[in-house]
């Protein structure tokens, strides 16, 4: 079966100066003319310029796919174009990914490369928070005043909000282990300094947030397992020490 230039013109996404031009070329010659001399092309034609389309696609000149499509058996052109896809694919996941990052990273105010954010959070990953942090928050003032301090942090910065945060963890299991209450002085200071921490790294933590907070704790899974990989029991202990220092000093 023959197929007239326009035909494989719109079969193949392409134009008839294009198909005309690889004619001249060499590239791609139609199989057969007719009577009054118009080009042919045949199902072996179409097949060459499929090929050529997957090589232009992964950005080949004319002349290397000219040498490669006649010094090649097609099973070895569907090999190496798979293979050369295949990176091309990753190469844009890495992308997509790398960018992913950067919009998240604004959205959370955490400008940190990807192997800065491991080194300061590991596997916790702030923006799986952010989305609902916006939709809660975001037209608040602590919200805007959050993402303005954030915005300005570094690396160090955020080495040490992470020591910081990790001492206050170890001195709040010590007073778990100890035996102590939830509503006992040492618990609610630690609930305290945990508002005051909020207050000077983020946004001003009122007391009515810093228990809305703690209703977040035991109430959102999330939030809950943080603190349960610290110790188990602590998020409903931090809920309780929470609402007593409230209660004690609001």
């Amino acid at each position: 079966m023959g197929y007239p230039v326009s035909r494989v013109a719109a079969l193949a996404g392409v134009t008839v100066r294009t198909l005309h031009h690889y004619d001249e070329i060499g590239l791609l010659v139609p199989g057969e003319r007719t009577a009054a001399g118009y080009r042919v092309y045949t199902d072996t034609d179409l097949e060459r310029l499929q090929q050529i389309r997957y090589y232009r696609e992964l950005g080949f000149g004319l002349d290397e796919i000219a040498t490669l499509l006649d010094t090649a058996e097609p099973r070895e052109h569907f090999r190496r174009q798979h293979r050369l896809l295949l990176g091309r694919i990753k190469k844009l996941q890495e992308m997509v990914t790398a960018i992913e990052f950067a919009m998240e990273a604004q959205k959370v105010g955490v400008n940190l490369t990807p192997e800065e954010r491991f080194e300061v959070f590991g596997d916790f990953e702030p923006e799986r928070y952010a989305d609902e942090a916006e939709e809660r928050w975001g037209g608040t003032d602590a919200y805007a005043e959050s993402q303005r301090r954030t915005s300005r942090y570094d690396k160090a910065d955020w080495l040490r909000f992470r020591t910081e945060s990790e001492d206050w963890g170890r001195r709040f299991v010590a007073v778990m282990d100890s035996g102590g209450s939830p509503e006992g002085e040492a618990a609610t200071d630690l609930a305290e300094e945990h508002r005051q921490q909020i207050s000077r790294w983020f946004y001003e933590c009122t007391y009515e947030i810093h228990t809305g907070l703690a209703d977040m704790y035991v109430e959102d899974p999330r939030f809950t397992a943080y603190y349960e990989k610290i110790k188990p029991g602590m998020a409903r202990f931090l809920h309780e020490a929470i609402h007593a220092n409230a209660v004690a000093r609001s």
